[in-house]
């Protein structure tokens, strides 16, 4: 019986995906199997070492110490792509929005509270009209950073728009190329992205390679009067920086879902609570995803959408299954091969993954190892983690 601690109200269906009788579910065990949760931050809670696995949700992990887990042989996953549709659909709000003041028309008519006449406020409403004017999107130019599975739904939609667009993305997957339309124009670099786009909308990850990737350097290159959309993670746009380029035209206006102190009150920006991915559809669907990864990890080893593992997969061929964990150094597997060679156990199949600091193996054997076996496995210098499925 596996037993999956929550965080955070996870959606129903996600947990109904877990089969009853096989899986225990509830927000209290002190030895679970795995976590499950949202937007909990775990940065300061005690691990059990019960834990081999970790379910964020949604896209970021910010809130899980994923390099401490990694070193404690725990899988980080998260749901990409499962949110996607919903923050796409902001962004199209967020691109009328930024092109047209519907949201200071709005306020206007709100305020008009002292007129009951509707002739008068007709008549006033047509004087005062021109106030609010905008600009189409069509045949304007949008640049998308960030191509992978938001980026990508954005920039097909935007063309459906009439608009232009343009990309940048170092690390594009081959699924989200797949997915991306050839009229996408693909940009050598973020500086040349950045004075071909009258919008730029950003749709990468906040890592120390992306943390105020947005600054004074590279502002200097938008557009007079571009406007700027960021429905990614708040860490990589430089506030001062923003403010300044605001002060001073570089930027016309800033749309975004992170809001700071500091960008209050300011008629050139429009803040959103954190809303992107806030629709039932977007819940659902991550945690659905959330659960069939940590199943598929549980009762087989199989690692997808792993943050900090390898992607990993092998079918099941018989026998039994033993995988492991281990620092990405010589001699490791062979070692673990040797001592079930001296066991006399056959290997049926086995796959053996590697990601930056840490590697990670499936296999598959003819019998079943034996607790002394498993020991000496778990004792072998650089192996963090073993497990019997």
């Amino acid at each position: 019986m596996f037993k999956v601690r929550t965080y955070n109200k996870i959606s129903p269906l996600g947990l109904e995906r877990f089969p009853r009788g096989k899986y225990e579910i509830a927000s209290e065990f002190s030895q679970p199997d795995a976590y499950m949760l949202r937007s909990h931050k775990l940065h300061d809670e005690p691990l059990p070492d019960s834990v081999v696995a970790v379910a964020r949700a949604g896209a970021g992990t910010n809130n899980i110490p994923v390099r401490d887990y990694s070193g404690k042989g725990v899988v980080v996953f998260n749901t990409p792509g499962a949110n996607a549709n919903a923050v796409k659909e902001l962004i199209a709000a967020a691109l009328f929005l930024a092109s047209r003041d519907i949201y200071g028309g709005l306020n206007y008519v709100q305020g008009l509270t002292d007129i009951t006449d509707a002739g008068e406020m007709s008549s006033l409403l047509e004087k005062e009209k021109k106030r609010f004017a905008g600009t189409e999107l069509y045949g304007k130019t949008l640049g998308v950073v960030g191509l992978g599975a938001i980026g990508s739904m954005v920039a097909n939609m935007a063309l459906g728009f009439g608009m232009h667009v343009v990309g940048f993305d170092p690390a594009i997957s081959v699924e989200a190329a797949w997915q991306l339309s050839s009229q996408v124009e693909k940009m050598e670099n973020l500086q040349t992205l950045l004075g071909r786009s009258d919008y730029v909308t950003l749709h990468i990850p906040a890592i120390a390679a992306t943390r105020n990737l947005i600054n004074r350097d590279t502002l200097r290159y938008c557009r007079p009067g571009a406007k700027m959309l960021n429905f990614a993670r708040a860490e990589i746009v430089e506030t001062a920086a923003l403010i300044e380029a605001l002060d001073r035209g570089a930027l016309g206006g800033y749309v975004a879902d992170f809001p700071e102190p500091a960008l209050l009150g300011r008629k050139n920006v429009l803040l959103t609570p954190h809303i992107g991915a806030s629709t039932s559809e977007a819940e659902d669907n991550c945690a659905m995803m959330a659960a069939d990864q940590l199943m598929e990890f549980l009762e087989n080893g199989n690692i997808k959408n792993s943050v900090n593992f390898p992607t990993t997969y092998m079918a099941r061929n018989g026998g039994y299954r033993l995988t492991f964990s281990n620092n990405n150094v010589p001699k490791v597997l062979g070692s673990v091969l040797a001592i079930l060679s001296e066991s006399n156990n056959n290997v049926i199949d086995l796959v053996n993954k590697s990601r930056e600091e840490i590697a990670y193996n499936i296999i598959d054997v003819q019998d079943q190892p034996d607790a002394a076996t498993i020991d000496r496995i778990r004792g072998v210098e650089g192996v963090i983690r073993v497990r019997i499925l």
